[in-house]
């Protein structure tokens, strides 16, 4: 069975409780989330921020990602982020504060199903290890809310645990622990590519890694 004829799993957690959950995680996430840092930092890289440009992250959780993207669009440049989470806005915004980058930001909270910005806005967009987080019928509203608000020509980054439809061991206990621990095991790998192109992103390019033996993939898409 190809993966565009699979379904992705439902997310059955409200988004209620995962602000809860995350509040709550927010003050030692970066231990729990350490393994995940060298995907972020490189679809970072991937995405070629430049200086000048507008660019918004969509779930920045603790920040570790906007003091990179901070940087890269430099003192002319404006970036924005948007996360559900009180706590992670709280972690994020004292790490900019702590590296002088406050001024050239500014963190909302809120969902990013409804993205509170103008059409054609954005030069770039980055989520990481967040896509999987929203329930499947809402991947082609978020896509579709990203594309809006990006510029024609616009680039969107997305690193995700991604279903590659041959599943070892760690992914069969993996989706196992997602449908039996539906409050504590959240996120479940998408067909991050194939949604993407579903919305209208034409694919750059991407990379497959893997951690804990699962696949990430890295893809950098344009409007």
């Amino acid at each position: 069975m190809s993966s565009e004829e699979k379904e992705i799993s439902r997310v059955k957690r409200s988004k209620e409780e995962a602000k809860d959950s995350y509040d709550r995680m927010s003050k030692w996430y970066d231990l729990m989330a350490k393994p995940e840092k060298k995907y972020v930092m490189r679809g970072v890289e991937k995405l070629d921020i430049t200086e000048g440009e507008t660019v918004l992250e969509i779930g920045f959780g603790t920040g570790d990602a906007l003091l990179s993207l901070a940087k890269g669009v430099g003192e002319s440049g404006l970036l924005y982020g948007i996360d559900i989470s009180e706590g992670m806005l709280e972690v994020a915004q004292a790490k900019l504060d702590k590296a002088g980058l406050s001024n050239r930001t500014n963190l909302i909270l809120g969902d990013a199903s409804k993205l509170p910005f103008e059409d054609n806005f954005f030069n770039a967009l980055f989520m990481s290890f967040t896509l999987e987080l929203f329930d499947t019928p809402e991947i082609p509203v978020l896509l579709h809310e990203c594309k809006r608000v990006l510029k024609t020509g616009g680039r969107l980054g997305v690193v995700a645990i991604s279903d590659t439809g041959n599943d070892n061991f760690m992914m069969k206990m993996y989706k196992w622990a997602h449908v039996k621990f539906p409050s504590y095991v959240d996120c479940r790998p998408i067909f991050t590519q194939e949604e993407l192109r579903k919305s209208g992103f034409n694919i750059k390019s991407t990379e497959t890694h893997t951690m804990w033996d699962l696949p990430v993939d890295i893809v950098i898409a344009v409007k």
